[in-house]
């Protein structure tokens, strides 16, 4: 197995993860034509991740593209906001807005001592008709401003404890190193070493 799609067009994303599965060619949701939206009405991250690995899984078999897929779904999970935003991360604020995003989120946390919060990612992976799921956490607190680049969801206002600088501020090795998505992929990695030729 040399080839496995990542259910993402998130060049950032994409990047990120071709890092961590050097040893395979991982395509993208463009590479294989699929242009549909699929919905995410889960409750759960692994929830979510499911619904998209299973979309993507049954496009390719009906377009005869033998290939194992994998999807991730992301939260911020916000201690004194009982999990929010939670799995509603991406669309906080309405439409896939992260300077609004940003912004109702220090709102929410306006005058709150506690700001303690993780990142959750789930990885539903199909190989050969079996579903099998990876995940990964990192901790922090969230600022009360932005600091670092804003040009990706909340990294700029995601203080983390192991790298003691916020996900903005960090470079793309530091954050892979220590990252949510980062520590999922290194399991779904080692479960392919393992498990596959």
């Amino acid at each position: 197995m040399n080839k496995i799609v990542f259910a993402t067009k998130n060049k950032h994303k994409l990047k990120e993860v071709k890092e961590i599965l050097s040893d395979y060619e991982v395509l993208s949701l463009s590479d294989i034509n699929f242009n549909d939206e699929v919905d995410e009405p889960g409750e759960t991250t692994e929830e979510n991740a499911e619904l998209k690995a299973v979309a993507i899984y049954e496009y390719c078999k009906k377009n005869h593209l033998d290939y194992s897929v994998f999807a991730d779904d992301t939260g911020l999970f916000v201690e004194s906001l009982d999990g929010a935003p939670g799995v509603h991360s991406a669309r906080f604020s309405g439409d896939h807005n992260d300077e609004a995003n940003r912004q109702k989120l220090l709102h929410c946390l306006d005058g709150i001592g506690n700001r303690n919060a993780y990142f959750q990612c789930s990885i539903c992976f199909i190989h050969e008709d079996k579903v099998y799921f990876f995940k990964g956490k990192t901790y922090g607190t969230i600022t009360t401003e932005k600091i670092g680049n804003d040009t990706f969801g909340y990294d700029c206002l995601f203080y983390s404890n192991d790298l003691e600088k916020t996900f903005g501020e960090a470079t793309d090795d530091e954050k892979n190193s220590v990252s949510h998505r980062g520590r999922a992929v290194k399991e779904l990695a080692l479960w392919l070493k393992n498990n596959t030729k």
